[in-house]
């Protein structure tokens, strides 16, 4: 299995919601309702063309197909795609904020084989070059497991109000990293 860790471009925006579409339908069964898996894909879930745009959203590839994405920002939005309305875009201070670590998926076919953990450690590595000391996240329930393997700890659950009347719940978590040496 050869896999490719790329930075995602605008060209990849229809690949990505197909991918988007198939994680979440794939994936999330178990932790959220049919009911709740629409509302998120029609309110929350979906391509954030902010983190492509500042080239921090990656792509990994396999045999020229992607299979997984996800990115980190430098904007406030802990979480939501380019539909999400509660977005805040305003820029982050490294020296007082976290970088937020966003928009992980994976497609079903091709988890629990170090994709997310591949993304993650781009994601960590990129957010420490631009002088993060903190990262955090809004993640799915089904994503808690992943992050907190990969040390983040769990701060606070939050409700998040779909445009359906339904809710989700997700799990804003931390890890704090060291400065780059130079």
């Amino acid at each position: 299995m050869n896999l490719t860790l790329r930075q995602g471009v605008p060209a990849d925006i229809p690949a990505l919601r197909m991918l988007i579409d198939a994680s979440v339908r794939g994936l999330q069964a178990g932790d959220y309702t049919p009911a709740q898996i629409e509302g998120a894909l029609e309110t929350v879930y979906g391509v954030d063309g902010q983190l492509i745009a500042d080239g921090t959203y990656f792509v990994v590839e396999a045999a020229n197909v992607i299979v997984g994405c996800g990115g980190w920002s430098k904007h406030k939005t802990l979480f939501g795609g380019d539909r999400w309305t509660a977005r805040e875009d305003s820029l982050i201070d490294p020296l007082h904020d976290a970088a937020k670590i966003r928009a992980f998926f994976v497609h079903p076919d091709w988890v629990r084989r170090g994709i997310g953990s591949m993304i993650l450690e781009g994601c960590e590595k990129a957010a420490i070059a631009a002088g993060f000391t903190r990262l955090e996240m809004g993640a799915t329930l089904t994503g808690v497991p992943l992050y907190r393997a990969r040390g983040y700890v769990a701060l606070e659950s939050l409700d998040v109000a779909l445009q359906n009347g339904e809710s989700i719940k997700v799990v804003r978590m931390e890890k704090r990293v060291g400065k780059v040496q130079s």
